[in-house]
């Protein structure tokens, strides 16, 4: 208690032990675990805290690991994490964790856009924007020669680091996906969203056709040596359907789009994975090799 009134003071606050008692009663009673140890002089600390140590260490990590956040929010979130720890603790939040990040956003524009694109989604509106690509100079091209875009967000994703929106275009009279860090002048308006197509499926679009971006979705059938059983999980997930063919192969059934980066996954096992069903899919993946050899 006297180390408290003597903080209180030197911050300009004279207070009484009366009053004190007072607001260490509010506090408890407003749901704070301070824990009284009895004694002379009694002693006061916080028990359980909204985080534990454990899981604020990994929330610092996974903010300092994002490629998205900018540097200074990233420092500005975890400064804001540590607040909610004891002092002693937040000294263990300095943590030295290599991300391998060579780049990070300049501004705030994307972060802007992320939130403006939860408010659409839960208001159900409709946003304008414009979305450009990147030139051989490092210039900002626009698409369509700065078309403005009138798009129903249906939801975000994160895949790879990276944040998708996934909507209706009006332009595009289908549901598309854009890199959020590629969307420019966002803009939230009064018009109602375009009401999700029957049967859409977000779950299903996200781990299929933004993992392996657009195309026509198909099974396909891959021969795999049994190393590759690890790659195929990472991938697709544990309820990928799989059966054993024999002692050093199995078979994986996968629904993807057949897209260049479909390929690209396969490529890199360098036919450890094969492309055996169906055969026009496999004569494309032929195809786009042959090309990549030219």
């Amino acid at each position: 208690m006297a180390d408290i009134l003597a903080h209180l003071e030197a911050e300009g606050i004279i207070t009484s032990r009366k009053t004190v008692a007072q607001d260490i009663e509010e506090l408890i009673a407003s749901g704070i675990d301070l824990v009284c140890n009895a004694g002379k002089p009694k002693e006061y600390f916080i028990g359980d805290r909204y985080f534990e140590l454990p899981e604020l260490k990994l929330l610092v990590d996974a903010v300092r690991a994002s490629r998205f956040i900018p540097k200074h929010k990233a420092d500005a979130l975890i400064s804001k994490l540590a607040a909610t720890a004891s002092s002693q603790q937040a000294g263990e939040l300095q943590r030295s964790l290599y991300t391998g990040i060579a780049a990070r956003p300049v501004g705030d524009k994307a972060y802007v856009a992320v939130d403006l694109l939860h408010t659409a989604v839960n208001t159900g509106k409709k946003i304008t924007c414009k979305y450009f690509e990147w030139s051989p100079g490092k210039k900002k091209v626009y698409k369509h020669r700065r078309k403005v875009y009138h798009i129903s967000p249906y939801g975000l994703v994160w895949n790879n680091d990276r944040y998708y929106a996934v909507g209706w275009s009006d332009s595009h009279d289908k549901i598309i996906t854009l890199r959020v860090d590629r969307i420019a002048a966002p803009k939230l308006t009064d018009a109602d969203a375009v009401p999700k197509p029957e049967g859409f499926d977000m779950a299903f679009y996200a781990e299929s056709v933004i993992q392996m971006y657009d195309g026509p979705v198909c099974e396909v059938a891959l021969a795999c040596e049994n190393e590759m059983m690890k790659h195929v999980i990472d991938r697709f997930g544990e309820g990928v359907n799989t059966k054993i063919v024999d002692d050093g192969h199995f078979e994986a059934r996968v629904s993807v789009p057949a897209s260049p980066t479909f390929f690209a996954w396969v490529f890199t096992f360098h036919g450890s994975i094969q492309i055996t069903r169906p055969k026009e899919v496999a004569a494309a993946y032929k195809e786009m090799v042959k090309k990549a050899l030219r």
